[in-house]
């Protein structure tokens, strides 16, 4: 007798909602956000590394040209590769503030509100610089980032610089040549600066780490790498108003930079620890660096624990 019966087949057709176990859906995934720890911890990290990169710097003797500054202004290839690999907004928030926590504070050379200038503007450097990085793995993106943060940073200092002669906040004597001469210094200053941190200690440095890194730390934060032509976790959406906010924050920088050249020290530390101390005395900043990043890692973990639960 023949069996009739039709042979069962096991469908292996996938539900519509299924998702790959084990996919990242933090930041750069399709309709993922990055949750506050993780945001905290790119904050955290990111001030971290500057700071540290900071202190570094404070070793490093100043080199002088006349009236032109050739040292290291900043190791600009620290920061950058934290905003290129992740989200830029809080990158940029943590890495500036780094320096002054780290350098300024705790040495007991902090200006008090006259600090918020360099921030601001270090800021909106470092958020435009690491949206334009679009593709952590184009050398040509990452010249052009490292470049544009110097520029910025340097261009909005430059043009304080010289509000503060024009309205004559520095107190200067006008003589005949003396505006001209104060540009093509500061012109001078924008070029070294550009050649030292933008490329030098900049561009160049960057453009093997950022491509050597991605992919492979962003997964110890349970964050997916970014994704060339998806949108940049953390950047603007409407263009027109970040022009508005970016020049408001300009200005804003501007302000507190007047605070200082009018002696209106708020909130200033003048301890000079350094110079009583010597050089030992950046043990401390490590230190404390080593501490709140113990501290960060440990409650990083902590709230990923209690997420899983």
């Amino acid at each position: 007798m023949t069996d009739t019966r039709q042979p069962t087949t096991t469908s292996t057709a996938e539900p519509a909602d299924y998702r790959r176990a084990g996919a990242l859906r933090g930041s750069g995934a399709p309709g993922g956000e990055m949750t506050m720890p993780q945001k905290l911890m790119v904050f955290v990290l990111a001030m971290a590394l500057n700071g540290l990169a900071n202190i570094i710097l404070e070793v490093i003797p100043d080199v002088s040209i006349g009236p032109i500054d050739v040292s290291v202004s900043s190791f600009i290839f620290v920061p950058l590769t934290m905003v290129a690999l992740f989200n830029p907004f809080w990158a940029a928030l943590g890495a500036p503030l780094g320096e002054i926590v780290f350098t300024d504070l705790l040495m007991g050379d902090f200006s008090g509100l006259a600090e918020v200038e360099g921030f601001l503007q270090m800021f909106l450097a470092l958020y435009v610089g690491g949206m334009l990085i679009r593709n952590a793995n184009s050398r040509v993106q990452i010249w052009i980032g490292a470049i544009t943060v110097v520029l910025i940073d340097k261009v909005l200092s430059a043009i304080v610089d010289l509000s503060k002669v024009w309205v004559g906040l520095e107190d200067p004597e006008f003589v005949e040549g003396l505006p001209e001469s104060i540009l093509a210094i500061e012109g001078i200053g924008l070029g070294v600066d550009v050649l030292i941190s933008g490329i030098l200690f900049g561009a160049i440095p960057a453009m093997w780490l950022i491509p050597a890194l991605y992919g492979k730390i962003e997964p110890l934060l349970g964050l997916r790498p970014r994704v060339p032509g998806e949108r940049i976790p953390g950047s603007v959406q409407h263009v027109g108003w970040f022009v508005v906010v970016a020049l408001l924050l300009s200005i804003a920088s501007f302000f507190f930079a007047f605070l200082e050249a009018w002696d209106l020290s708020v909130g200033a530390v003048d301890t000079e620890l350094l110079d009583q101390y010597g050089p030992g005395f950046l043990w401390v900043s490590v230190g404390v660096i080593a501490v709140m990043l113990v501290v960060a890692i440990l409650l990083f973990r902590r709230s990923q624990k209690n997420r899983k639960r």
